[in-house]
């Protein structure tokens, strides 16, 4: 599903080309305008995502008042200020000289400050995403495509690939896994606790797998009573049995074309284990109350927390479903083998609570060093439940040891870790795609100080930093396209058409 695109307005013409390349090299269509062209968009603004008004414009040009009377309340706008300059003055300035409220701003209107960093523009971009979908028109619009699934499931720049974060080599595995098998129909297997992530997986592997335009269809086998299991699976016929008043779709005709996720396929009936085996093997089901069989083209992710070779000694579960279902294990390791990823995913989660306007907190190296320590039997869920408890009992603050529940308080601080007011700084941190996407900023900020007095031709000049980005992640993948395609964070497929277009030689 396409998106619309993201507009900046600038009469500044060197900002307006930085901030295009930046926003295109995280995968955004962009289009930009000035104040001479932006009267050709009157009347087009609900066409884009968002929208950036450049600090090149005056805030009492007549183009502000338009754009933000026009647009705020279903389109995100963005000011862009230089850095240094009074934001809250300028945020009430245009307020004041438009139609919209404090509290519209609030929701709507953000502040970015020029130069920035992507750890400042992140949170922008993911707010204004939120506003984009949130808003009355768009709600409307996407009522029927977003009433059955995520819609992250078919956001390209929010691949749930991205929100596996980590630095420890078990959670890099993880990913290459991801990578290996995404793009092949090969039914997987995720193994792992209660609370290690494994639907965030099962999201990524569909993300990046070429069905991410279709439906991605979870269902938890152990949560649906096992004589309803069959009819959330493969549907029912009306008056199929009592209370069947309609005939319904069921998980597999819904999943058409995309992927069925069973979660706790560890916990299904073995009456229905039977069933499915048929499935994975002809491609064929038929509704609860019907003799007409239906074909299916649905890929099979499976989860479960369970140890199945010991289900199976136990007469619990079909070996011979499992050899269907293990075709390419994967195992994820619990929080506690991956300690080393907890400063990470602390910011990360911290940082997911203020974009959806929860409040955020912020944890001191000691409070991370006792977190680091503990066994953490809920994995990320409970490490997720501690940040949001911890940001309900201080909001936007600060947590160190003495704040962090009773059963943290027995750990000792290692001798190296300074207490108190000594907070953690994510930018200390390698978050790989983070910190790719910062490399390149600061080569996009520093190799073109102005545009040149001739001009240039922008598609070309921005085709130009695309392949050189592509050879140096190829040279530094020592010609591997998978590996570089990592680096670039994109798909395989997607850089081998970017090759054939610009003609690099691996």
């Amino acid at each position: 599903m396409a998106l619309p695109c993201i507009l900046i307005v600038d009469d500044n013409k060197t900002s307006s080309l930085q901030l295009e390349a930046i926003l295109r090299f995280m995968e955004y269509r962009v289009e930009t305008a000035d104040s001479s062209s932006y009267e050709n968009l009157v009347g087009k603004l609900d066409q884009f995502f968002g929208i950036f008004l450049g600090q090149g414009l005056n805030q009492k040009d007549k183009i502000i008042t338009d754009i933000v009377n026009n647009a705020a309340g279903n389109i995100a706008i963005i000011l862009v200020v230089d850095k240094g300059s009074d934001k809250n003055s300028q945020c009430q300035l245009i307020i004041n000289e438009t139609r919209i409220k404090d509290s519209l701003h609030k929701d709507s209107f953000q502040v970015l400050e020029w130069p920035f960093t992507y750890a400042e523009l992140k949170p922008i971009v993911t707010k204004m995403d939120s506003f984009y979908y949130a808003s009355k028109n768009t709600r409307q619009s996407l009522a029927v495509q977003r009433s059955a699934i995520d819609r992250r499931g078919y956001d390209r720049r929010f691949y749930a690939l991205d929100r596996l974060k980590g630095n420890s080599q078990l959670i890099i595995n993880i990913r290459q896994a991801i990578v290996q098998v995404a793009e092949s129909d090969a039914t997987v297997l995720i193994l792992g606790e209660s609370g290690t992530g494994k639907e965030l997986i099962a999201r990524a592997l569909h993300d990046a797998s070429l069905r991410q335009s279709k439906l991605f269809v979870p269902i938890n086998c152990g949560a649906i009573p096992s004589e309803l299991l069959e009819s959330e699976l493969f549907g029912h016929e009306k008056g199929a049995f009592t209370g069947a008043l309609s005939t319904r779709q069921g998980r597999f005709e819904m999943a058409e074309g995309g992927t069925l996720f069973l979660d706790e396929i560890g916990d299904m009936p073995m009456a229905m284990q039977v069933k499915l085996l048929r499935v994975l093997q002809e491609r064929t089901f038929e509704r609860v109350g019907s003799n007409k069989t239906i074909c299916c083209d649905v890929r099979i992710i499976a989860a479960t927390h369970r140890h199945l070779a010991e289900e199976i000694k136990e007469s619990r579960f079909r070996e011979d479903l499992f050899y269907r279902l293990n075709v390419f294990p994967i195992e994820v390791p619990p929080l506690r083998d991956r300690t080393e990823d907890i400063p990470l995913l602390v910011h990360e989660i911290a940082a997911c609570l203020e974009a959806n306007n929860r409040c955020g907190v912020k944890f001191t190296k000691a409070s991370l060093a006792v977190l680091m320590q503990h066994d953490w039997p809920g994995n990320v869920r409970e490490l997720a439940n501690l940040i949001e408890r911890m940001s309900i009992l201080y909001p936007n603050g600060y947590v160190d040891v003495m704040n962090l529940p009773e059963k943290f308080k027995d750990y000792k601080l290692p001798d190296n870790i300074e207490m108190a007011t000594n907070i953690f700084d994510i930018d200390s941190v390698d978050v790989s795609n983070d910190s790719l996407i910062n490399d390149a900023m600061v080569s996009i900020s520093t190799g073109l100080a102005q545009l040149p007095e001739q001009g240039l031709d922008l598609k070309e000049y921005l085709t130009m930093m695309e392949g050189d980005l592509i050879r140096q992640a190829l040279q530094e993948c020592n010609g591997v396209v998978a590996h570089a395609a990592k680096r670039l964070n994109m798909r395989r497929t997607t850089l081998v058409e970017k090759l054939r277009k610009i003609d690099v030689q691996k």
